[in-house]
């Protein structure tokens, strides 16, 4: 006989397989994190920083940020489209603007790109047979 706490149908697996399938607004927290983060990583370190690099800096992260606010208001799946994109961008930015020498900013880069796209690529799997999601 299972103990009392532990329900004999396997919920316990349903519930974690449901934590897991369903949007959390802890992404999305995590979303607005990741785009202040971006948008002052160029003054990390005391590397010298080229105008364009903090401009891109600043426009990805308001980005970010304005796409993680949108999905707190209204699921749709362009919104984590967009945000998979400029985790892309981000991580190739050091070789667009051409500031790949600057080793602490490059791996900065890289790092929160690769963290915004991994955060867009599971809010799509999340979120790609939901009924109520809109294109």
């Amino acid at each position: 006989m299972p103990p009392a706490d532990v329900p004999a149908n396997g919920a316990g697996t349903m519930a974690i397989k449901d934590i897991l399938k369903a949007h959390r607004t802890w992404e999305d927290g995590a979303g607005l994190m990741l785009g202040i983060i971006i948008g002052l990583s160029p003054w990390f370190y005391d590397e010298p920083v080229v105008p364009s690099v903090v401009l891109n800096s600043g426009l990805i992260g308001l980005a970010v940020l304005a796409l993680a606010q949108l999905e707190l208001v209204r699921l749709r799946r362009w919104e984590e489209l967009a945000q998979l994109a400029c985790g892309i961008y981000l991580f190739a930015s050091p070789f667009i603007f051409h500031y790949a020498h600057q080793h602490h900013l490059r791996v900065w880069h890289w790092a929160l790109g690769a963290g915004v796209a991994i955060l867009a690529l599971f809010e799509l799997w999340q979120d790609w047979n939901r009924p109520d999601m809109t294109g």
